[in-house]
């Protein structure tokens, strides 16, 4: 069987549950679902809102390259992306990755690979909204493409 990632960018929020739950419908061949569910933070009270732009249709893209690559690294039995764009407060949900396979070690290891890929591939934009006013585009960060080379030559368990 052929397992085809679900991708979205959307401007809306996305509930959890409801796309665990959509993942794993009527489905006995999944034992371990996991996902990352990344939240804009206050940045200590500093932070009003974080804007992403994308650039459409290339993002859509480009995460569907991701998750291919994860497939087809890992035995997975299911996979759902989803990023949001536009203006986010915090508290709010930004990025979902949910990787489902018979056994943890793949989905553990395709959700930490799809992270660390959209962090560095996909084409997002974020700006920084201070309480205090002003915005600054937030730079593209080393520690990010460090965590991405970790994947180069390696091959799934």
């Amino acid at each position: 069987m052929s397992i085809v990632a679900t991708v979205r960018v959307q401007t809306a929020d996305f509930d959890v549950a409801a796309e665990i739950a959509t993942l794993t419908a009527g489905r006995t061949d999944i034992g371990a679902v996991v996902a990352f569910a990344g939240l804009c933070r206050d940045e200590g009270g500093a932070l009003s809102a974080l804007e992403l732009e994308h650039y459409p249709g290339m993002a859509e893209d480009e995460i569907t390259r991701i998750a291919a690559d994860a497939l087809g690294r890992w035995p997975l039995t299911g996979l759902t992306a989803i990023h949001r764009h536009g203006l986010i407060h915090p508290g709010e949900n930004i990025v979902l990755v949910v990787a489902a396979s018979a056994h943890r070690c793949a989905a553990f290891e395709a959700a930490d690979f799809m992270m660390d890929f959209l962090k560095t591939r996909a084409p997002f934009w974020k700006k920084e909204h201070p309480r205090a006013g002003g915005g600054d585009w937030v730079a593209a960060k080393a520690e990010d493409d460090e965590a991405g080379e970790r994947w180069s030559g390696l091959s799934a368990r």
